[in-house]
């Protein structure tokens, strides 16, 4: 987006850039830029705040009447309030799955926590009235299923037409990651995205299932099942051992 912007302004349009990594930033040299401290995929900062991504909409545009460049990079002044932990917060009970045992059971607690967290993603929907939950059009027990199938080495067919099976384990594994973040916001408290992930990640048989699941895809000779495992499974910033 840096780069279009010298384009837009070659042809008398003024542009602006949110930045969320300044370093890359520095090394573009957008004609006007505001960088956010906030975390990847979230440039006006925290969901469901309009007072606060207004505040950052209007500071972006503001930097519109600027014309002391021809490099402008200003900072946000502040952080996401809800990158801050909420000490209150206590997730869903389920079971500190870890990663490292059989994979049979492995398999066997994930398809056993899926249960355990239904209750709580009923109730985030029905405080928010929607649901990232759908790309796979597959029930989310039956998300469970689909990669419980994949880590037993079956590599099961597509279960909707027009979808490639590894398409589709992507999107199994979208939904699951969905409603486990979900499930882990509802109620009263408000855990920060990072609070969300460590527990995803670290605390829950999904999110192990999940790490196992990237292993075994990438060790596969097909070269979409692998394109899939290294760059969708699991986030570059919580990859295990560095593969």
């Amino acid at each position: 987006m840096s780069a279009l912007g010298h384009y837009l302004e070659e042809e008398g349009i003024a542009t602006v850039a949110i930045s969320l990594i300044r370093a890359q930033t520095e090394n573009t040299k957008p004609p006007r830029a505001l960088w956010v401290p906030f975390e990847l995929g979230r440039p006006f900062g925290p969901p469901d705040d309009a007072a606060f991504q207004r505040r950052v909409l209007l500071m972006a545009l503001q930097m519109l009447e600027r014309d002391s460049g021809p490099v402008i990079i200003e900072d946000f002044p502040d952080d996401d309030p809800r990158a801050q932990a909420d000490p209150g917060w206590c997730p869903p009970l389920v079971a500190d799955a870890g990663g490292n045992g059989p994979l049979e059971t492995l398999v066997a607690r994930l398809q056993s926590e899926i249960l355990q967290i239904e209750d709580a993603h009923r109730l985030w929907a029905a405080q928010n009235g929607r649901t990232m939950i759908g790309l796979s059009g597959l029930s989310i027990r039956d998300c469970a299923r689909y990669v419980a199938d994949w880590l037993n080495g079956r590599a099961p067919k597509s279960p909707r037409d027009g979808f490639s099976a590894p398409l589709m384990l992507r999107f199994a594994v979208d939904d699951l990651k969905a409603c486990y973040l979900e499930a882990g916001a509802a109620g009263n408290a408000r855990p920060s995205s990072r609070q969300l992930g460590d527990w995803f990640w670290d605390k829950t048989a999904a999110g192990a299932a999940i790490h196992r699941l990237r292993e075994v895809c990438l060790g596969s000779e097909d070269e979409r099942l692998k394109l899939i495992a290294g760059n969708f499974l699991v986030p570059a910033m919580r990859v295990r051992g560095g593969r």
